[in-house]
């Protein structure tokens, strides 16, 4: 269960310009702390033809699209062909994919979004990665801190892993669909290809190719 949990059966680096941010990882969520430096110096290196840098520690791809509503704070790196929509909150901290949706309303906070990752409506990520080709439904979030604020562990339902974060919210597999309104608890690792059922309320680990109705209710995909 635990090689399930491992970055290389989780997510495609070859879709990210955030790859060097997992060097020396095991588990995705080793990452998490990494973001905000590894922004900075990325930042640093990338082409003036192809990036803007806008304000303190904001890097904009030429190509890219930001709504003059949106709100971006630094540090962050926001892809090639991203669109940024009307009244996106990004709070710092973000590495946005090629090609990524951030749609209205939507709040990002020490996040990576590989490419093609659509979070287009209504949504909150925070201390999470998610991986290409990741959709989060109309109104589905990231619940990233503990009701009683002690640390993150991963449940994979034959033990319980020990992250040693406070906050982190959730870690979705390459082509992850995400349904409507649904909560992913702190601590959510979905695998690769699964889908979540809309009002969903998702703990632990989610194994890849699955279709999760709700707890103790999950199939494989066939």
């Amino acid at each position: 269960m635990i090689e399930q949990l491992k970055i290389s059966e989780l997510l495609d680096l070859n879709e990210t310009i955030a790859a060097v941010f997992f060097e020396g990882c095991t588990y995705p969520w080793e990452v998490l702390a990494k973001i905000k430096d590894g922004i900075r110096k990325l930042g640093a290196t990338l082409s003036e033809e192809e990036y803007d840098k806008r304000g303190e520690d904001v890097w904009i791809a030429k190509s890219a699209k930001v709504a003059p509503t949106a709100s971006i704070d630094g540090p962050a790196i926001i892809g090639r062909d991203a669109q940024i929509r009307h009244g996106a909150f990004i709070r710092g901290s973000a590495v946005v994919g090629e090609g990524a949706v951030v749609g209205n309303s939507t709040e990002l906070k020490n996040v990576i979004l590989f490419n093609k990752v659509q979070v287009p409506h209504y949504n909150y990520v925070g201390d999470s990665i998610l991986g290409y080709k990741a959709h989060m439904g109309a109104g589905s979030i990231t619940s990233n801190v503990k009701s009683d604020k002690t640390p993150v562990t991963v449940n994979t339902g034959e033990e319980k892993l020990a992250t040693g974060l406070k906050k982190f919210g959730a870690i979705l597999g390459d082509h992850v669909e995400v349904g409507c309104n649904s909560v992913l608890n702190p601590g959510s690792v979905i695998g690769r290809n699964t889908n979540i059922y809309p009002l969903s309320m998702v703990r632990g680990y989610v194994p890849a190719g699955s279709i999760y109705k709700k707890a103790g209710e999950v199939s494989a995909k066939r």
